[in-house]
């Protein structure tokens, strides 16, 4: 199948909102403390138990991956501002700051290469980004406060 740019942007724009609600709706917790504080208590809590550990270290080292694509691949497609999209990783969340850092490249390149098409996917393909998709969804309806 194939897959039209403006359909792929349309979905991390969608993933893009989806993570920050998840992670902000949470995030609020915190800020009654205080910057300093918040973070300290924020991190120490990623430190609660196996599960909590495992997840922290996987987002941050593939996080550290895709930091270093990000700034490779703007350098690469001199797209401006590729900093912006590192700070707001760090300061926001990757799982937004990502998606819009995608964004942002597959217009640069449709302004390139012109054409409206990004690629082409299989139906497992497809499929398969539909189970983790939902999961994605699914547990972040779950972990919304309140």
């Amino acid at each position: 199948m194939n897959v039209s740019r403006q359909r792929l942007c349309m979905v991390y724009a969608l993933a893009g909102v989806i993570a920050l609600i998840g992670t902000w709706s949470n995030n609020l917790h915190y800020f009654n403390q205080g910057l300093l504080a918040a973070n300290l208590q924020f991190w120490q809590e990623t430190m609660a138990n196996p599960a909590s550990r495992s997840i922290t270290i996987d987002i941050l080292l593939v996080g550290f991956v895709v930091l270093c694509w990000m700034l490779l691949e703007a350098r690469r497609l001199a797209m401006r501002h590729a900093w912006l999209y590192v700070l707001a990783s760090v300061f926001i969340a990757i799982s937004a700051a990502f998606p819009a850092f995608l964004i942002h490249r597959e217009r640069t390149l449709a302004a390139r290469e012109g054409g409206a098409s990004a690629g082409t996917l299989g139906l497992g393909d497809l499929l398969w980004l539909l189970v983790v998709g939902s999961a994605g969804v699914g547990y972040t309806l779950l972990a919304l406060p309140g």
